[in-house]
């Protein structure tokens, strides 16, 4: 007999968001590509497009960014060390640092000039400190691309600048974004710088939800060309919780300011991050066949932390599913059966109910008084 019992202390919450479906009023939005989601459950927020190529421009930035910062992370690479400024790194165009031509420039500043100026000749400085030439860089860029995840990109130069071979994808730049927060959180830390002055030049960051108030956003990149539009990718923690969003191909920089915040807003308000089970929180109880004891108790292997729209999260159910009764020995930790999450109109979860404690198998003199009892009274229901 199967043992199907109601968890009632679950009763109160809801659902995992798995797809932006499980949101019944998604907030519409000019933007050609969106994807939002929870760091914490990686669960996806909102989704448009976001598979689709795309030209990223300065976003693509942050690849170079990671580059440097693994190299850092190493120690092949030291703040304090200095990079050279070639003629082609001085000479080239769109958004500055404006290094000098055949100066060293401490890779320190370098970090600055990308992420808050912008620099395409910090880009390239850095390229050609770490790889020698930017093509040369281009083709690690790449190879760490596969390392890290990203599925669908593909790197011609360290700038972003239009190339029909240089693209990625707003799901690839979320994954890039995440892995900065996660892999360096030492350095992370200059994404939320606002200016920076180098040559007597005082540039701010172009992240625009820096500067509101409220907003949580600690980083990340924004990027622009005439083709591609206007893009960026930003992260953001409100009362602890953090939300990673790409936003990409509006009109203007108004534009994307305003469109951005209204998704980041919608995001935290209308979703919520809710625990459904504690590790070592029993939820239910199996019978135990020739066990030394007669039940055991069944509990989660660790915190089981759901993405929900706020809205759903009363009409939860959950269900622990056993196979009883279960054979002893048993080891805690050992899979016994399987947690079903349900809430109306979303897809069903199921998560690994375990063994929270050990059961030893009862000595052979239980067994044949277990038999006995079995031969005159019949099997226990």
């Amino acid at each position: 007999m199967s043992l199907r019992r109601t968890i009632a202390a679950l009763v109160l919450l809801a659902a995992p968001l798995l797809s932006p479906a499980a949101v019944a009023e998604p907030i519409a939005t000019n933007a050609q590509h969106v994807y939002i989601k929870d760091f914490q459950t990686g669960s996806v927020l909102y989704d448009k497009m976001a598979d689709e190529r795309l030209g990223p421009a300065s976003m693509s930035k942050l690849m170079t960014v990671y580059m440097l910062f693994d190299a850092l992370k190493r120690g092949d690479v030291k703040l304090t060390d200095t990079f050279h400024v070639s003629k082609k790194a001085w000479a080239m165009q769109g958004s500055k640092m404006f290094v000098d031509i055949d100066s060293d420039v401490p890779v320190e500043d370098l970090i600055r000039g990308m992420i808050i100026q912008s620099g395409n000749d910090a880009c390239i400085v850095v390229a050609e400190g770490l790889a020698g030439t930017e093509e040369a860089f281009a083709e690690r860029m790449n190879k760490k691309a596969k390392e890290i995840g990203l599925t669908n990109s593909n790197f011609t130069n360290s700038t972003g600048w239009p190339d029909p071979n240089h693209y990625m994808t707003a799901k690839d730049i979320a994954t890039l974004s995440e892995r900065l927060i996660v892999d360096f959180p030492k350095y992370y830390t200059y994404f939320a710088e606002t200016e920076f002055t180098w040559h007597g030049i005082k540039q701010g960051n172009r992240n625009p939800l820096l500067y509101r108030a409220g907003s949580g956003v600690d980083g990340l990149k924004t990027g622009h060309t005439e083709e591609a539009g206007f893009g960026i990718s930003v992260s953001a923690v409100r009362d602890g919780r953090r939300i990673t969003m790409v936003v990409h191909g509006l009109t203007g920089m108004q534009q994307r300011a305003d469109e951005a915040g209204q998704l980041l807003d919608w995001a935290f308000r209308e979703t919520g991050n809710y625990t459904v089970a504690s590790k070592g929180s029993v939820l239910a109880e199996a019978p135990v066949e020739y066990g030394g004891s007669k039940t055991v108790p069944l509990t989660v292997s660790q915190d089981l932390v759901l993405t929900l729209p706020r809205s759903e999260r009363e009409k939860l159910n959950a269900k622990a599913v056993v196979a009883t009764p279960v054979m002893a020995p048993l080891a805690a930790g050992q899979e016994l059966g399987k947690l079903v999450v349900t809430v109306p109109n979303m897809p069903e979860a199921t998560y690994p109910l375990v063994a929270a404690q050990d059961v030893p198998e009862m000595g052979f003199g239980g067994r044949i008084f277990t038999n006995l009892n079995r031969l005159v009274f019949g099997a226990p229901q």
